[in-house]
Formats: C-alpha cells, sequence, structure tokens
C-alpha cells in the first residue's frame, strides 16, 4: 500500500510516559485519559480541535463506554462536529490506525486526520458471556488479557511459545537474546542523556496523576515508569519462563499502560501545523504479513519487505529502524534475514525495554523513529513489528530537511 499524499506536521504528535502495568496509570480511564493528554497536547501546539475533519482511534482492550469509540473521544477534545472508526488490530493497530489515516487523505476523502492510540493492560476487564445452552444455565468468562496473551484460539499456543518456536527452529540461542537485551537497554541509556532530551522532543510531560475524584494528586510521572537496570551479570542468572526454553523475563517487553496521538494531513496543511515547516515528514508505505502458525515473530521480515517495495525502496536504503519487538528473539531473526546490524536498529529504545501499551506501541515507536531521522538530517525510516494471530505490520516514513 502506497501513499503519495500523506504527511505528518513536524511536532503534529506526541505519547504519555509509559507506565509498567499495575503503576502509576492503573487506575485511569484510558479513553479519557488520552482525552485528556489530547487536549492539553493540542493546546501546547497551538492547535485547535476545529482543524480535523475526522479521528481514527486504535484501542485493544476494552473499557467502560468504548462502545462509542472515536465519537465520543471527538467530543471529549472538544471536536464535537466529528467521527472515525476504532480500530483493534492487537499490536499492529497503530500501523494500521495510521494506515487508514493516510488511506483517508491520499483518496480525498479528508483533509486533516487526528489519530489517537490508547490502551491499558492493567486491571484488564472480566468477561462474562450468557449461555443459556451451558450446564445450568452456567455463562463462559474471560479474562481479557491475561486469557489472551496465554492462549491464541487458532494457533492454540500462548505468545512466549511463538518465540521458543522462531528460537528453536532458527537456533537463536539464549545467549544472543541476552546479548540483545542489554544493547537495547543501553540504546535506551541514550534516551535519557541530557535530563531526557529525546523524550522531550515528542513526550507530554510532567503527568499529574489524580485519584478518581480528581482532587487528590496520587503521582507526577516524568518518563517512563517500571524499567529494572539490565546488565549482562542479571540477565545470565535468570531462568527460562518455559522449562526447556531460552526466553527469559529479562528478553521479553512488559505489559504497560498508555497513549499516543500523531496527526495525518496533506502537505500544504501540514506546513501550516508544523512546528518547522522547513521539516517534512511524508508516510511513503504501509505493509502487513501473516507467519504460519505459531512463529508470530517470523512475521516482521514479510511486512517489512512489503511496505519497502511499496516506496520502491531496499532496506539499505533505510537509514533508521524501529522494531516491535516484544521478544528479543524477534530482532534476533530480523537482522539474519536482512542482514542489519543490531546496532543500527532501535537507537533510542524500543518495546523491549520501555513496555508494550498494545495499541499506542507501534505509534510510539514511529515517532521516535521520526525525532531519529530529524536528528540525522532526514532520510528514510522502517518501523515494523509483529501482532497477535502470527501477523506482522510495517510502515515507511520519510523525512525532509
Amino acid at each position: 500500500m502506497r501513499f503519495d499524499r500523506a504527511f505528518i506536521p513536524y511536532g503534529g504528535y506526541w505519547s504519555t510516559p509509559f507506565c509498567r502495568w499495575q503503576g502509576s496509570f492503573a487506575h485511569l480511564h484510558a479513553l479519557t485519559f488520552a482525552a485528556d493528554v489530547a487536549k492539553r497536547a493540542l493546546e501546547e501546539r497551538g492547535l485547535r480541535p476545529e482543524v480535523f475533519d475526522a479521528l481514527h482511534l486504535g484501542m485493544t482492550v476494552p473499557q467502560p463506554h468504548c462502545f462509542y469509540g472515536a465519537p465520543w473521544l471527538a467530543g471529549l477534545i472538544g471536536a464535537t462536529g466529528i467521527t472515525g472508526p476504532t480500530i483493534n488490530q492487537a499490536c499492529a493497530t497503530s500501523a494500521r490506525v495510521l494506515a487508514g489515516a493516510a488511506m483517508e487523505i491520499e483518496t480525498g476523502g479528508h483533509q486533516a486526520v487526528l489519530t489517537i492510540t490508547c490502551d491499558r493492560t492493567s486491571n484488564g476487564p472480566h468477561i462474562y458471556y450468557p449461555n443459556p445452552l451451558g450446564p445450568g444455565g452456567k455463562g463462559e468468562t474471560e479474562d481479557w488479557v491475561w486469557d489472551n496473551f496465554n492462549c491464541d484460539p487458532f494457533a492454540q499456543n500462548a505468545m512466549i511459545e511463538t518465540a521458543e518456536n522462531v528460537a528453536r527452529e532458527c537456533g537463536i540461542t539464549r545467549e544472543e537474546q541476552d546479548e540483545i537485551a542489554l544493547l537495547r537497554y543501553q540504546q535506551y541509556q541514550e534516551a535519557l542523556k541530557d535530563e531526557a532530551a529525546f523524550h522531550r522532543r515528542f513526550m507530554i510531560t510532567p503527568i499529574e496523576v489524580r485519584d478518581p475524584s480528581g482532587r487528590k494528586v496520587m503521582a507526577t510521572v516524568t518518563d517512563d515508569e517500571g524499567i529494572y537496570p539490565t546488565t549482562a551479570e542479571g540477565l545470565a542468572r535468570l531462568k527460562p519462563v518455559l522449562e526447556n526454553g531460552t526466553v527469559t523475563y529479562g528478553s521479553q517487553t512488559h505489559p504497560a499502560d498508555g497513549n499516543c496521538g500523531l496527526i495525518v494531513t496533506t502537505r500544504e496543511r501540514a506546513r501550516e501545523l508544523s512546528r518547522d515547516d522547513g521539516i517534512e515528514i511524508q508516510v511513503l508505505s504501509y505493509g502487513q504479513a501473516r507467519a504460519r502458525r505459531g512463529f508470530m515473530a517470523q512475521a516482521t521480515v514479510p511486512a517489512a519487505k512489503r511496505a519497502l517495495a511499496s516506496a520502491d525502496l531496499d532496506i539499505k536504503d533505510v537509514g533508521a529502524i524501529k522494531t516491535h519487538n516484544p521478544f528479543a528473539v524477534n530482532d534476533v531473526y530480523f537482522c539474519r534475514e536482512t542482514g542489519v546490524s543490531p546496532e543500527m536498529m532501535n537507537n533510542y529504545g524500543s518495546s523491549l525495554i520501555w513496555g508494550h501499551p498494545q495499541g499506542p506501541t507501534g505509534m510510539r515507536l514511529i515517532m521516535e523513529l521520526i525525532e531519529e531521522l530529524i536528528l540525522k538530517g532526514g532520510g528514510y525510516g522502517l518501523f515494523t513489528g509483529c501482532a497477535a494471530g502470527d501477523t506482522g505490520a510495517a510502515v515507511v516514513v520519510k523525512v525532509t530537511g
């Protein structure tokens, strides 16, 4: 899927810090929290809600009243005259939301689309499904987050088993995974230098977290929360999560809470809305793929290849790469298949380190990709990541200026 008319204003994107689940954001309603953050972000950028003619929402964990989705969120930020879809494509949600907004611009359906992704993996819903034909009329239950982490109903395996399947088939060792995990942690430290100067390029901070009454400040979140210090010695001491496995808690990500926003518009409107009209950010392409059953980590490569092919690019043309890497296995496999150096990818961090709120994860990675390219003076950037159902999604962007 190729785009020629979809652009992102420089600075027209934002992210909260990500907090490890059951942390400071654990009690916040994902949609109303995202609305509060979006209102603040728009005000800080001097943008009014009237700028937008559509809103695309991405979320994967139900919240009370999320039946009303994007129209409700639009109303909460003061854009009462617009609407749009609510999208759930598991961990590929951000990429799909961005692609959908870009397609609206490409076809002339809208001129300025606000995209918001939000999720709270903490305290996910416990769902009861009535079943009048059950024994004694007994219904069925599901823990939305936990049960789906632990069982793909089609592949009949847990998420971690997909990583172990790829590690076993491809001979990816425990040591290789630990090396990637340590490297990604070290890269993340670059984002924290100079009082987290890299994060302050796009992150809404500080955030005062209030109690349900709105009167008491319970916490002030200034950056990502719940990240464990990582050392080679510490990684080596960890035991594999599964018996006879290779993946430890140190070589996989953690669930998290947070939200992101990003504007997709025409070239002309992007210049008007940009913090610097000398910087141009273009959405070039989107690609998706599906690996065979139970091999989720392998989906990142064909997704990336399809996005690159749509943009008429080769992997060698790309100046920066970001991956959603819930397991270190993902990056080992990607590097083997593409010939990319591990050090060339995921500068300033990745979801392996700062966590995975699901819906917003890819969007934060894309804005980090954009900011890295800006610091490099421009170029092509690739985002790719795996998603539930052994799928993957990828986006290519171009930064000029």
